[in-house]
């Protein structure tokens, strides 16, 4: 599976996956009012992008991640919150503690799974009142927007299942169908911040940071070598070595009931 791929990349998962803005942070820790009182579960933490953060506001953390490699890499950072446990499990098949969590939350990997059965587990492993927060983060026009049209011909290129004439899509058409929610017996009051932020990078940078990308990490060596070789003549011969990447993070939050 091509979650699975992830592993084989904590380190530079780590060092190349940008964290979340501090407004979004502030907004999940205002609605779920989370304080050292609160029990929280986060799903596919990776290496601790949201989970760090998280723990800072002293709350009982159980990080339930896929990968051992990346689970290794989370409880490094997380070595100063001994009240976070970060457990090596797929949470499909992991099974529910007694207690109930105040909060369940999952950030860039709810596409991972089918959203009927998280949506359903996710309410079973909560108290009546409890939030279940989803943060998404998609890629989209901003930024140094000459490159990433540009790059599309490295893509077609490459990759070959890259279609013709592909172009970032904007913020409104990115947004997510919050339906699955809404509809949900086990959830009400669904909520959704939205906010964007703008890193920039040098080429050494974006090439890792595209190198934690699952379908880039599927792609045979000669593929793979060939699409990095093309990204990087494009960024040094016509973008001087910098590139402006704009992301779009939600968090849609919903209530328990």
């Amino acid at each position: 599976m091509l979650r699975d791929t992830f592993d084989g990349a904590a380190e530079r998962y780590d060092r190349a996956r940008p964290r979340y803005p501090r407004p979004l942070v502030a907004e999940l820790a205002r609605v779920a009012d989370l304080g050292p009182d609160s029990r929280v579960l986060e799903i596919a933490p990776g290496t601790g992008q949201l989970t760090v953060p998280l723990a800072e506001f002293g709350c009982r953390l159980t990080a339930v991640e896929l990968g051992p490699s990346l689970a290794a890499v989370a409880r490094r950072n997380l070595s100063a919150f001994p009240r976070v446990d970060v457990r090596v499990a797929d949470f499909e098949r992991w099974e529910l503690p007694d207690e109930p969590f105040d909060l369940v939350a999952i950030a860039t990997a709810f596409h991972w799974f089918d959203a009927r059965d998280f949506v359903a587990k996710a309410s079973s492993a909560l108290r009546p009142g409890g939030q279940l927060a989803v943060i998404t983060t998609h890629h989209v026009a901003g930024g140094t927007q000459e490159f990433f049209d540009r790059m599309q011909r490295c893509y077609e290129r490459w990759d070959p299942i890259t279609p013709p004439g592909l172009r970032s899509p904007t913020e409104e058409e990115s947004a997510t169908d919050t339906g699955e929610f809404e509809r949900s017996e086990h959830f009400e009051d669904v909520t959704v911040w939205r906010g964007a932020q703008e890193i920039i990078y040098t080429t050494d940078e974006y090439l890792d940071v595209v190198l934690t990308y699952s379908g880039h990490l599927a792609l045979d060596e000669p593929s793979r070598q060939g699409l990095l070789a093309c990204l990087r003549e494009l960024l040094e011969t016509r973008h001087g070595g910098r590139v402006t990447k704009r992301y779009f993070h939600e968090l849609i939050t919903a209530t328990r009931t």
